[in-house]
């Protein structure tokens, strides 16, 4: 699989990342794993009536879940299965209650619990799919060479989302805690400790809000639905993990230093 170029680190790789983009992405999409990933889906989910055949293909299942970020849950077929057929209508279906909104957004995408018939037979599904399959599996290969450029591409893309639904505020701020890859920009962008998770979580929300004021001049979610608002905390993101990377790095060395007297 071709493995995207990542030169350097923090907001030189980012810079460089963005600039060929379009360019390594095309060349991404053109591996051998992600054109027979793409060419298998399509082929086949048209013929998917069920969450319960959905889980019986690995293969379809693979693609599935990779496209909401969800590829862990590849061999947990009862859970996925419990998911899908469950729906998101309900507020009592299971993707409703977890924290994490990409499991309600793989859900609804699919509408088996949903709808008498479900998306898997529209025209245009298997495309949509996986183009965030190949959006996704891209993420995750540049996470190979650097995982928090990884989180700046996810942020970039889930965020907004965020920002432009018509939630409340609170529940704005709940889904980005809710989001382990979400959460790690905001804390690391902020300079919040590595405790701070195990503190109530209403307390967490207005720690997030002060900060978040503090460095934008703006404490709420949606104002991360402009693109100039975006790019700055993602910028800030970078630039604290260079020097939380670069301190430990150096205490690494001072370590070994020492150890040699």
């Amino acid at each position: 699989m071709y493995q995207p170029m990542v030169v350097g680190s923090g907001l030189a790789a980012w810079s460089l990342l963005k600039r060929t983009m379009d360019t390594q992405t095309a060349a991404f999409e053109k591996s051998a794993e992600i054109v027979n990933d793409a060419e298998y889906f399509a082929a086949n989910i048209g013929d998917i009536k069920t969450a319960e055949d959905l889980v019986g293909d690995y293969r379809l299942l693979k693609v599935a879940l990779g496209a909401f970020g969800l590829e862990s849950e590849v061999n947990n077929k009862f859970f996925v299965q419990q998911i899908l057929e469950q729906g998101t209508i309900d507020d009592k279906a299971l993707a409703n209650k977890l924290a994490d909104p990409k499991y309600a957004e793989f859900s609804k995408a699919f509408g088996f619990g949903d709808f008498d018939v479900p998306n898997t037979v529209l025209s245009t599904f298997a495309a949509d799919i996986t183009g965030k399959y190949n959006e996704r599996a891209f993420e995750a290969a540049v996470g190979n060479s650097d995982e928090n450029l990884r989180l700046a591409l996810n942020f970039e893309r889930e965020l907004p989302k965020i920002a432009e639904s018509d939630k409340s505020e609170n529940t704005m701020w709940y889904t980005v805690l809710g989001s382990e890859p979400l959460r790690a920009v905001f804390e690391t962008a902020l300079g919040l400790p590595s405790s701070f998770a195990t503190i109530d979580i209403d307390k967490q929300v207005d720690e997030l809000r002060k900060r978040t004021a503090s460095l934008m001049g703006d404490g709420e979610v949606a104002q991360f639905a402009d693109p100039e608002a975006l790019e700055k905390l993602n910028q800030r993101f970078l630039l604290m993990s260079q020097i939380k990377d670069f301190e430990v790095q150096s205490s690494s060395q001072i370590a070994l230093q020492l150890l040699q007297f």
